[in-house]
């Protein structure tokens, strides 16, 4: 039997868009892939008691992709998509928070398990799945 649609309210996430400028004054970003699926993304996670939202975002960009950087403090932009959980599907709102990179790890808590890729926003704007992830690639100004 398929997985089911979770009934209730939807559930929220954060996410950091890592972000660093080029020499020539572009910006590019930072996508990974997911562990599961290797579909590109942005890091994200649920939201952590006792820490703000964009440091909870900080904390997974660290985590998932490596990089330490200096979060905005309020959101960029929001999407929603269905999240794939163990015998059902969630309705997720993502707040997104840019996080200006100052340091790239060699090793971090995921290394093993996921890849990232510096790349344009326009690029990154095409190949990642969720629409609303897509739109805030496009509109995002650093």
């Amino acid at each position: 039997m398929g997985k089911s649609i979770a009934k209730g309210k939807v559930q929220h996430q954060v996410a950091a868009l890592p972000f660093r400028r080029t020499a020539g004054g572009d910006v590019s970003v930072l996508l990974i892939s997911s562990r599961d699926t290797h579909r590109p993304l942005i890091p994200k996670g649920w939201r952590m008691k006792g820490k703000s939202d964009s440091k909870a975002a900080a904390i997974e960009a660290m985590e998932e992709a490596g990089v330490v950087g200096k979060p905005s403090k309020a959101p960029i932009g929001r999407y929603r998509y269905w999240k794939r959980l163990e015998d059902c599907f969630a309705l997720v709102d993502v707040d997104v928070y840019s996080l200006e990179v100052t340091e790239n790890l060699a090793d971090w808590p995921e290394c093993d398990e996921r890849q990232r890729k510096w790349m344009s926003r326009e690029d990154a704007a095409i190949i990642v799945d969720e629409p609303g992830l897509a739109f805030i690639l496009q509109s995002f100004r650093a």
